[in-house]
């Protein structure tokens, strides 16, 4: 049976998103991080002009089992503009297109991306950084986490199956990591929203990115705003959610 992605949001008449820049990806090497995330180091001739911000991501065009290619969002882990060089983690959870590409990855293996793309980046303007997500998010929480400025203040709330996960932390800023164990596989589940309601929100104009699984991240952001945060405070995307085949989700109001 042949996936297809979900189409694009509608968008008013008239409107149109830019294109987003192709660029010519080659493998130059791979390494599992811990038993569910694998490291894939890319190169590319004009990766020197490659503009993005921590927590962006590429749309890979990822081969599929019937010899077709299918758009998959990966998180933008690090890059290297001098050395032409960026990195992308992929969460390995059975058997998948991405997943297989990632574990089979050679030295001289090409594939396209295009973008970068995404809204969950840094807000310079806020007094304090709120950074919510399951595994699938440690690459876009951890790039950002490692730009903040030392005087910014920060709390993240990382969800993951078990210790095994856990991955190393740099940050120039005073920022408390959380990592919570949930014991089993990811999903639909109100795990993360229980901790999230126990956090006291700081004084001051804080910024929330919410990301990970879609109706998880749904409710998060309900729950905030609930709290007296506005909308422009709350970066919301959901990565995945059951059912669906690439592509994100992001999280809005829905009409009436």
């Amino acid at each position: 049976m042949t996936v297809t992605n979900p189409p694009a949001p509608t968008m008013a008449p008239g409107m149109r998103r830019p294109p987003m820049r192709l660029w010519s990806l080659e493998v130059v090497g791979a390494r599992d991080i811990n038993p569910r995330m694998r490291r894939v180091t890319l190169t590319g001739a004009d990766l020197n002009e490659l503009d993005h911000k921590p927590g962006q991501d590429l749309v890979l065009q990822m081969p599929l089992a019937d010899g077709t290619t299918g758009r998959r969002h990966y998180t933008i882990r690090d890059l290297d503009k001098a050395a032409k060089r960026l990195d992308i983690d992929f969460v390995l959870h059975g058997d998948s297109p991405s997943g297989n590409w990632a574990r089979d990855a050679k030295p001289g293996a090409r594939i396209d991306a295009a973008g970068p793309r995404g809204r969950v980046v840094f807000d310079p303007a806020a007094d304090w950084h709120l950074f919510v997500g399951d595994e699938t998010c440690i690459p876009g929480i951890l790039g950002i986490l490692e730009i903040l400025p030392s005087h910014a203040r920060g709390w993240a709330f990382i969800e993951i199956a078990d210790a095994s996960d856990r991955q190393p932390v740099t940050c120039k800023a005073p920022v408390d990591v959380e990592w919570l164990e949930r014991g089993g596989p990811g999903g639909p589940s109100d795990f993360m929203l229980k901790r999230l309601q126990s956090f006291q929100l700081p004084p001051g104009t804080g910024h929330a990115y919410l990301i990970g699984e879609t109706s998880n991240v749904r409710a998060q952001r309900h729950d905030l705003l609930a709290r007296g945060m506005a909308k422009e405070q709350i970066s919301a995307e959901g990565y995945w959610r059951p059912g669906r085949v690439g592509g994100h989700d992001h999280i809005e109001e829905r009409p009436h």
